[in-house]
């Protein structure tokens, strides 16, 4: 190698352990006769060919072992006070956070031999590395908020099991028996948080279900649907909202000019789609390392800054003001559950990630993009955020808009449509759908494909001989960005479209908390008046 440049010939191999050469973009084995070589440019291209080894170095054991130990010391002095619940989830999170990191090294090769394993195709040459990695981290998340259950309730079990913190109260045989105190405890948090963990435990049994049996689209579009109804039944129950705010533009066509208008059952019809919508859109934005766990994090980012919005007050604060000195806003216990829940899956995620990203050493499988995905729907359905989590969703929305026509096979759908790797470049091209010469594409889509084209929408190729279209790309977001872009590197790629959805995500939060005001009488800032949030409160609870 010569300033990045390889010389390949005949019989000359590319690394120690790979079996053949690279001629004219084609790999070929050294048994096979390969045509006259030629030098090609390559950029800097790492395979994970090596298996991942399964020790830990001496360097992470020792980190691990600090992070675990600090983590484990925090829990203990939390049990000295009043439970400082986010303090302890945040203590929890980093512990999870080495659980995830340690456990998928140690898992890998038994998932490989179990026949979990998949071929990264962008790579040089392509070899098997562990698949289905995020059943993983889903159990270490799931587990993590089972334990920090005690954590979250601690200050209410401690009152409503001895006497309020008051020793001179009396507790009489009768109150023994029918439980002292737990009138005083929060059930209704409780069965919020329980039925929202016995959702993503649905969730994640669905789908490793899906990573074993390797389901169809057209069966595995409900799991999430399925999985979510714990979580609607407990709102059903305990809440119960089904009202919506109506934008001031259309409050003088509404009945009696209402500014509240009940859902009903269609409430929870929309919760349900979005319980589908969210695992799927980042189950179809995937295909190149490390973007299924990157957009899953700068998403998990991004909700941890809007729910801190709520509990943080600080100069410039669109959501808390002066109000906020005075009484805390409304939804602040919500928000505080959203932290609860987000925090860990942020720290299993992470850990992920560094073994996901490129080069990836494991693959993630269906199952993460499922928890992922869910995990969304259940903080922005329990904390009732859904619109910021869809203004943050823009990307996903596109993608899903976008690919709309291969998803409803109106033009051909293949299983795979993660961009197609160049050899000979080293780089990601947009893959593409071929049509065959006995069935072309009707002149109506030929129409359409050419407009999209000259509006580069899409990439198409015309076979010179019969002068039709015999290619297009296919559409996915990622494939889109290649049109725009041009061939890039793999990990230039998941970085690009990374920081498009964070951008995407800053402004959709700038949009939600100062320009909502504009379309809606009622927001969330804490400025509003007491009368305001009284009349809403009525209103709300209103049949």
């Amino acid at each position: 190698m010569v300033h990045g440049r390889i010389i390949i010939v005949a019989c000359v191999e590319i690394r120690s352990d790979a079996e053949g050469q690279i001629v004219n973009g084609e790999l070929y084995s050294n048994s096979e006769h390969a045509p006259n070589s030629t030098a090609v440019d390559l950029p800097d291209i790492r395979a994970a060919d090596e298996i991942m080894a399964s020790t830990l170095t001496c360097t992470e054991r020792w980190s691990l072992l600090l992070v675990t130990g600090g983590s484990l010391a925090v829990l203990a002095n939390t049990f000295q006070g009043d439970g400082a619940p986010l303090v302890a989830s945040l203590a929890f999170s980093t512990l999870a956070f080495s659980m995830t990191y340690a456990f998928v090294r140690w898992s890998g090769p038994a998932f490989l031999k179990a026949g979990l394993k998949g071929k990264d195709m962008s790579k040089i040459p392509a070899k098997e590395i562990p698949e289905s990695m995020g059943a993983v981290a889903a159990a270490v998340y799931i587990l993590a908020l089972m334990a920090f259950i005690p954590f979250a309730f601690y200050k209410d079990i401690v009152a409503a099991t001895s006497g309020g913190g008051n020793r001179d109260v009396v507790v009489t045989i009768t109150e023994v028996e029918t439980g002292r105190f737990l009138h005083r405890f929060p059930h209704s948090k409780l069965s919020s948080y329980q039925s929202a963990l016995n959702t993503l435990q649905a969730t994640t049994i669905l789908g490793i279900c899906d990573d074993i049996l390797d389901l169809r689209w057209r069966h595995k579009f409900f799991i999430p649907a399925v999985a979510s109804l714990p979580l609607l039944i407990v709102y059903y129950v305990d809440f119960g909202v089904t009202s919506v705010v109506v934008p001031t533009f259309l409050v003088p066509y509404m009945p009696h000019q209402a500014r509240l208008i009940n859902l009903s059952f269609l409430y929870y019809l929309y919760m349900s789609a979005l319980s589908i919508f969210a695992p799927n859109s980042i189950n179809i934005l995937a295909g190149i390392n490390g973007i299924e766990v990157g957009q899953s994090l700068v998403l998990a980012g991004l909700l941890i800054l809007n729910s801190a919005l709520y509990l943080v007050p600080f100069p410039g604060n669109p959501v808390l003001n002066h109000a906020y000195a005075i009484r805390p806003h409304p939804a602040t216990d919500a928000h505080l559950m959203t932290l609860y829940i987000l925090l860990p899956f942020l720290a299993v995620s992470t850990a992920l990630y560094i073994h996901n990203r490129y080069p990836a050493k494991v693959f993630v499988g269906d199952t993460f993009c499922y928890v992922a995905g869910m995990t969304f729907a259940v903080v922005a359905i329990t904390a009732h955020f859904s619109k910021t989590l869809l203004l943050l969703l823009i990307p996903q929305i596109v993608n899903f808009i976008y690919s709309v026509p291969q998803l409803f096979h109106i033009i051909p759908c293949p299983r795979h449509r993660l961009p197609k790797f160049n050899a000979r470049t080293g780089l990601l091209e947009p893959s593409v759908t071929p049509w065959s010469a006995e069935r072309p594409p009707s002149k109506l889509l030929t129409a359409v494909f050419f407009t999209l084209e000259r509006l580069r929408l899409i990439q198409v190729t015309v076979d010179p001989k019969t002068n039709r279209i015999s290619a297009t790309s296919n559409l996915t977001i990622i494939n889109l960005w290649l049109v725009w872009r041009g061939p890039m590197r793999e990990d230039q790629l998941t970085k690009e479209l990374l920081v498009m959805q964070t951008c995407c995500g800053l402004v959709g939060l700038f949009v939600r908390h100062t320009m909502a005001r504009l379309i809606f009488s009622v927001d969330n800032r804490g400025s509003l008046s007491q009368a305001e949030l009284d009349l809403t409160q009525t209103q709300l609870k209103s049949p």
